[in-house]
């Protein structure tokens, strides 16, 4: 019998179209549960609004939410592309010398178990409150770097012992068992930890939002304090549902660049019988 190869694997009907109608299913289940609930129970609008009037508030207000939308997507999205080159950097640097890995590891874990939050007003006051953007934006990165940098740091480690040794006896130069080895075999982990850093780039941008504040910053996390202390509880959630939206879209992104890049030689993307 002749091997079928992973792109012409049989794929059973109706399995993507469940990956989407199962929990759009469920979404609707809950949404209208919870729209029920508050119309029976008569639940005030400023401790649970209602699924329609968050909605009804999302349009209504869509020009400022989507202009906070934006802010917050530059400081996150910057951040992100900034924690890729430099967590990658650093992975395959800290990996390519046992000194270097030595000497600069606790800082970068130091960083990782530093809370944010703490070192949030120090990074506002030295950049001034004249380019708060500037604080999101490092204290963003900070959040989203780690990730990628021990995933980077990892996948360098983990080539086959095998494979390295047969560099070593065709004599490959440093860089043709960096290029044609270590990265190649480092690719799934370093898109595993982008990932991550991608949810944990809205995370830090929402965070670095919330502490320097004080009406300074624009952004989606500034309009959900904002909308709390007047009370506009519609507001907030439709404030979180545009952050939760954009969160899962960068998921998302990721996902298919993660897939593009693996389906065809990794095990963790080639597609099985069962």
């Amino acid at each position: 019998m002749s091997a079928t190869s992973a792109d012409d694997a049989p794929v059973r009907p109706g399995t993507a179209a469940a990956d989407w109608l199962l929990p759009a299913l469920g979404g609707a289940i809950f949404l209208g549960g919870w729209e029920t609930l508050v119309r029976l129970l008569g639940v005030p609008k400023f401790i649970l609004p209602a699924p329609s009037l968050i909605f009804e508030t999302l349009v209504k207000d869509r020009a400022s939410l989507l202009e906070a939308l934006g802010f917050t997507a530059t400081i996150t999205l910057s951040a992100f592309v900034l924690a890729m080159l430099s967590g990658i950097a650093l992975g395959v640097a800290l990996t390519q010398n046992r000194m270097v890995e030595r000497t600069f590891w606790p800082y970068a874990v130091m960083m990782q178990v530093t809370p944010v939050i703490a070192i949030a007003p120090i990074i506002v006051i030295w950049v001034g409150l004249d380019r708060v953007w500037l604080a999101l934006l490092i204290l963003a990165w900070l959040v989203a770097f780690f990730p990628i940098l021990s995933n980077t740091a990892a996948g360098m480690k983990s080539v086959d012992h095998g494979l390295s040794n047969v560099f070593d006896l065709c004599g490959a130069s440093r860089w043709k068992r960096f290029r044609y080895l270590q990265l190649p075999g480092a690719l799934p982990y370093i898109l595993a930890g982008a990932r991550i850093s991608s949810g944990l780039s809205v995370i830090g941008a929402v965070v670095a939002e919330f502490v320097a504040g004080s009406g300074s910053a624009t952004g989606l996390a500034w309009v959900i304090v904002e909308s709390g202390s007047l009370l506009n509880v519609p507001r907030m959630f439709a404030a979180l549902f545009l952050l939760s939206a954009f969160g899962i879209t960068i998921w998302l992104v990721m996902s298919a660049v993660q897939r593009a890049l693996l389906r065809r030689w990794h095990e963790s993307e080639l597609a099985r019988e069962n």
